[in-house]
């Protein structure tokens, strides 16, 4: 798997130490990690590289975990990134109040490492399925990651790495708009520097490829916004 296929792993911790426990262990794994120790800067990273998960300390200076928490589940665009609640609160009606608020997952500290790696692979598997082999369907394309082929009314199709990786990303989230530069980001990798108009040359290839043997364009363009699938 590339750089720019891994699931971004947003850690959200003031704790310098256990930030930094986290973002080893996640990085052993093969996830990108992205790491915040405010709330507010945590808000501004999730506009800029959109993760596929973020790991959320409750106790955080100025913004606390569990209204970053609100926030991000009560706006269209990041109510289904899934979050895992890290706290040092262990009775029952926190656990509550934690998993009310919108958090996927609750976790109590101290915690196994070990079994926050399996909790959070086991929400990757629901929003990022390509990233853990899992096949895409949309109308009639279907995206097999495993074997890196692509099908259209069962009919294969030849794409280019790059357009494998747009597509895989639009149908992970169909109808969900991606700006050029979140798409940069998720294709691309963020250390690397490509020119956004890079994006819409490779959209028209996946365009063009996707229609080789017929059929309507599914790709959308959203003016001043982006790009989406249906």
């Amino acid at each position: 798997m590339s750089i720019a296929e891994r699931p971004t792993v947003l850690i959200v911790e003031d704790e310098p130490a256990q930030r930094e426990v986290l973002a080893y262990n996640l990085e052993a794994e093969g996830f990108r990690v992205a790491r915040a120790a405010t709330g507010d800067e945590a808000l501004i990273l999730v506009d800029e590289i959109v993760p596929d998960l973020v790991v959320l300390d409750w106790m955080l200076p100025s913004v606390s975990g569990i209204e970053i928490c609100r926030q991000l589940k009560t706006r269209n665009d990041t109510r289904a990134m899934p979050i895992i609640m890290l706290s040092a609160r262990a009775e029952e009606v926190d656990r509550v109040r934690g998993l009310e608020t919108g958090a996927d997952d609750y976790v109590v500290k101290p915690y196994s490492v070990v079994e926050l790696m399996a909790r959070v692979k086991a929400l990757l598997r629901r929003t990022r399925p390509a990233a853990v082999g899992q096949r895409l369907e949309f109308e009639d394309i279907v995206l097999d990651p495993e074997t890196h082929k692509v099908f259209r009314d069962g009919q294969t199709l030849k794409l280019g790495p790059t357009e494998f990786r747009l597509l895989s990303t639009f149908m992970e989230k169909p109808g969900r708009v991606w700006s050029r530069e979140q798409l940069l980001d998720r294709v691309w990798g963020r250390d690397i520097y490509v020119d956004t108009r890079t994006v819409d040359v490779h959209i028209g290839r996946l365009r063009k490829a996707l229609c080789q043997h017929g059929g309507e364009d599914p790709v959308r363009t959203v003016r001043g916004a982006g790009y989406a699938l249906g």
